[in-house]
């Protein structure tokens, strides 16, 4: 880590201030973001480094942030807006991993409907707080279904022209395209997806990473190592166009209490089973879901569910293997619809669920609602 030099004290003796590495991992919701942040922590971490991690939501009571604080990662959160929003809160978030054990490297994870974060929040954090930051470059992770749909032009691809929009500039301020989830490619499909990112941005690193397996991690870390570019322009954004495509997103987080009548119940069937509930749900709306996760936990079991599009199969990223009387599950779903109607559905997906399996159920903090227009705190435009 870089060092610095701090004005002289009375003693005349050189106080020596160790800069923070400041990393923010960008990408379109279903990219695989946390599993990537999470790579990273566990990486520095077994190389004696001190993490401090940072999540970011529209909402509040966040599926990530109790992901990554079950994993043992020190977290801080930052809720209801943007990374750029509230700016100011990001720097006090950050300065929150104080004490004996401050970080060496903070990796902060952005809302994957956000971008022009160059612009709102690392070239600010450079100019204003570079005595406490050193800023590594902006890598922003692609799932490859976006990828090959939005890239070659689909029209079906699973999101809107204005949704495409924000897609397209978060890959256009990226530093670095990491191309994530390629153990589900071929060997064919991974080459022509490299291919098409190149064409398409032909001035940027791109990189092929399986994050959650490890392919190609070795390389995203090597290229993390190097200083963040300093920008001398920005990209052009479409404040209208890009606050209409959040805007088509219902938005919603709640609790969902469930208790057994008679037997205990598999913490993992349940939240894989809850999920499918609100997928079918969603297909028969004629709906898109963007993403929805679930984390489940009774006592110390906990289990992680997801979901990264309505043709995706549902995923169990983390197995409890236990069975438990109750449980207490954090819904984080993100889909294009009607914030109302997407709450009727996830209502009516945990009712269905409670009765399949004589459950008591009760919803509690519901939160739901289309995201506003983001209203930087900062934007350097040169």
């Amino acid at each position: 880590m870089s060092l610095v030099y701090g004005p002289l004290p009375r003693s005349g003796t050189i106080i020596r201030m160790k800069r923070i590495r400041f990393l923010m991992l960008g990408g379109f919701l279903g990219a695989g973001k946390t599993t990537a942040v999470a790579r990273l922590a566990g990486h520095y971490m077994s190389h004696g480094l001190q993490v401090g991690l940072v999540t970011n939501d529209q909402a509040y009571d966040l599926v990530d942030t109790r992901t990554f604080r079950a994993l043992g990662f020190r977290v801080g959160e930052v809720p209801g807006a943007c990374f750029c929003c509230k700016f100011d809160e990001l720097v006090d978030t950050a300065a929150g991993f104080s004490g004996d054990e401050a970080p060496d490297v903070i990796i902060a994870e952005p809302v994957g409907s956000c971008t022009d974060l160059v612009a709102t929040v690392i070239e600010p954090l450079r100019r204003l707080h570079a005595q406490q930051y050193e800023i590594g470059p902006l890598a922003v992770l692609l799932k490859p279904e976006h990828g090959r749909k939005i890239l070659g032009g689909e029209t079906s691809a699973g999101v809107s022209p204005k949704a495409s929009y924000i897609f397209l500039k978060q890959l256009e301020e990226a530093d670095a395209i990491v191309i994530n989830k390629v153990d589900k490619l071929s060997e064919h499909e991974r080459e022509q997806l490299v291919r098409q990112v190149g064409q398409r941005f032909p001035q940027k690193p791109v990189y092929a990473m399986s994050a959650r397996h490890g392919d190609g991690f070795d390389q995203l870390v090597e290229y993390l190592d190097h200083p963040g570019l300093q920008r001398n322009e920005q990209i052009e954004v479409d404040y209208d166009i890009y606050a209409e495509g959040e805007a088509e997103l219902g938005w919603l987080n709640c609790g969902v209490n469930l208790t057994s009548d008679d037997e205990p119940f598999s913490l993992d069937q349940i939240i894989v089973e809850l999920i499918e509930h609100l997928r079918k749900g969603i297909i028969q709306s004629g709906l898109e879901a963007a993403h929805v996760k679930i984390f489940g936990q009774f006592s110390s079991d906990v289990a992680i569910a997801n979901l990264v599009g309505s043709a995706e199969s549902v995923e169990l990223s983390r197995r409890s293997g236990a069975s438990v009387p109750s449980a207490i599950l954090t819904v984080n779903a993100r889909v294009v619809a009607d914030p109302a109607a997407l709450e009727l559905l996830v209502v009516e997906a945990v009712s269905t669920l409670a009765a399949s399996h004589n459950l008591s159920s009760q919803i509690e903090k519901m939160q739901r609602f289309r995201p506003g227009r983001p209203v930087p705190t900062h934007r350097v435009t040169n």
